[in-house]
């Protein structure tokens, strides 16, 4: 495997080549510079792969399932991680993240692990990623290819028969993993699955995830039915419950 410098002429050409969704050059580049498919370009917290190229911020590049086609073809690792960073990331994490279902779908078509590991959530799973930053196209996809979700996953994603089947597992899970669930599921504006925790004794003010209670969490992903409904619970946010601690 070879390390690029991003200023490398090459690394350069097929960056851009990816960016723009130019196929023809790409495959051109691909064919005439055997390494690169699995060259990793360095960009000064890690390094990573052209198939992370393609599935990186803000994704749904022109082109993008053709790209990780032509990718493929050539040799490329789809289950590749990032590398000499935080995490170790794969291109289907960063799809995920980016809620690009179709460069999603191209990737598990070509053998992607759907279950790794390595996500910059709890050193979890595309899915992982998908729900903690509300990207919910993607989580959905995930779950229909396959995706087992976990307890606070199912919740935010509002998959109440999938919560009830965890939570009455035995031994059930403890306080924190429901209270944690309750957190997502306003997040996910998932009011039954929400009330249900409540219901099993969640935190309803807890301060959790980027420093926000459920109600903040659900006022900040637009759940408008949820803060409402918080908020006739006597719901608070941060700032409250801070100022009365």
């Amino acid at each position: 495997m070879t390390d690029l410098d991003p200023g490398d002429p090459l690394a350069s050409a097929a960056v851009h080549a990816i960016q723009a969704g130019d196929t023809d050059t790409l495959t051109r580049l691909l064919a005439d510079n055997p390494r690169l498919a699995g060259a990793r370009l360095g960009d000064g917290g890690g390094y990573r792969t052209l198939l992370h190229v393609a599935t990186d911020w803000p994704g749904h590049r022109p082109n993008g399932p053709a790209t990780v086609a032509v990718l493929v073809r050539a040799g490329a690792d789809v289950d590749a991680r990032f590398t000499g960073g935080a995490h170790t990331e794969r291109p289907l994490h960063w799809a995920a993240s980016n809620d690009d279902v179709d460069v999603l779908d191209a990737l598990l078509d070509a053998g992607a692990d759907i279950e790794a590991d390595g996500g910059v959530i709890g050193n979890g799973t595309p899915l992982a990623d998908a729900v903690a930053f509300a990207q919910w196209n993607a989580a959905r996809r995930l779950v229909a290819r396959g995706a087992r979700p976990n307890l606070w996953q199912a919740a935010g994603l509002g998959m109440l028969d999938t919560v009830r089947e965890q939570c009455s597992a035995v031994p059930p899970p403890p306080a924190e993993e429901i209270t944690a669930a309750f957190w997502l599921a306003c997040h996910g504006g998932a009011q039954p699955t929400a009330a249900y925790l409540l219901d099993l004794g969640a935190d309803r003010d807890w301060i959790g995830y980027d420093q926000l209670t459920p109600l903040d969490a659900a006022r900040r992903s637009g759940a408008h039915h949820v803060v409402a409904w918080l908020a006739d619970l006597g719901g608070r946010s941060a700032d409250q419950v801070r100022g009365q601690a």
